[in-house]
């Protein structure tokens, strides 16, 4: 898969696609059957499929601080659409610039003087450009006239319901892990490079490999029951902590996580943690004595969760 960053890297090569644009966050059962769409119909047409996504995300440049949380970091989410078997991403950065391009402005500038679409694939709840005037109508419209196609998916539905990165981030943080495992595909997952810490979990007789997630929202905290692959090349078992560590005082947020009967130095290395079940919120203890009994009885909670559960299955 060939990452684009930003229109001023696109070459004459890149001109005549079939793509899709969105922001991709989580890359849901509703993304990924628009992400089918997108396959199939570049293979009838004989052409790349192109996603067009954004970083950072929209909302994060409008509401700054308070945007939503992230299901999936730029990484991740580049990760699964190559699993998903995306020929080309581009991403747009969006600030002003972007931010203020009109919804015909986009269509003329984008989709037709950067790239050339042949075809548009879009959800039937799409908006774009500047007040999110831009919609099927417009593209369907433009596209009669400028030689491109539009094609309409509905709105995925599970058991029902519609579903969206919002709602998934809902049961994110409700923990309701199965829910958002349905709505998915697949486990709810953080990834990152390990790094040196404090190594207090190691003076403490607990280990942890660290995530250090000071530049991501991430849409929960406390304490899990967690598997994590990437240290090396087995699937291993354990706890983690997501937060700032009351207990020593510390504001910077960090993923901590300790793996069952695991005790190799694997700093460099990049892991995904997935999340399987929620213990109890982060809090700070009275003594060092009362945090490493606790931390005691979270591993032995945890190994019964999974004593009692198929993975193969869930």
């Amino acid at each position: 898969m060939e990452l684009i960053r930003y229109s001023y890297n696109l070459k004459s090569r890149h001109r005549g696609c079939v793509a899709t644009i969105g922001n991709y966050d989580g890359i849901h059962l509703g993304h990924q059957a628009v992400l089918r769409q997108l396959k199939r119909h570049a293979e009838v047409m004989a052409l790349p499929a192109l996603v067009i996504t954004f970083d950072p995300h929209p909302q994060e440049f409008f509401k700054a601080g308070d945007a939503p949380t992230r299901i999936t970091s730029f990484r991740e989410k580049l990760e699964i659409l190559k699993q998903q078997d995306i020929d080309r991403v581009l991403c747009l950065r969006f600030q002003q610039n972007i931010a203020e391009l009109s919804a015909e402005q986009f269509i003329e500038q984008v989709l037709v003087g950067d790239l050339s679409i042949k075809r548009l694939i879009i959800g039937d709840d799409f908006k774009f450009g500047k007040n999110r005037r831009g919609d099927f109508r417009m593209l369907r419209d433009y596209g009669k006239r400028l030689g491109f196609d539009v094609i309409l998916t509905e709105t995925h539905r599970l058991d029902g319901d519609r579903v969206s990165s919002s709602i998934i981030r809902d049961r994110l943080q409700e923990s309701r892990f199965e829910e958002a495992q349905l709505l998915l595909g697949r486990y709810f997952s953080i990834s990152g490079r390990v790094v040196h810490g404090a190594k207090r979990g190691r003076q403490l007789g607990f280990p942890t490999a660290n995530i250090n997630l000071s530049k991501r929202y991430v849409p929960l905290r406390g304490v899990f029951a967690v598997s994590v692959k990437g240290a090396d090349e087995t699937t291993h078992l354990g706890v983690a902590n997501l937060g700032t560590r009351p207990v020593f005082e510390e504001k910077k947020l960090l993923l901590e996580a300790h793996l069952f009967d695991f005790d190799k130095m694997i700093y460099g290395r990049h892991i995904s943690v997935e999340f399987f079940k929620r213990l109890r919120d982060e809090r700070k203890f009275s003594s060092i004595d009362e945090l490493v009994a606790q931390i005691a009885t979270d591993i032995k909670t945890a190994r019964e969760y999974f004593t009692d559960i198929d993975l193969a299955k869930s």
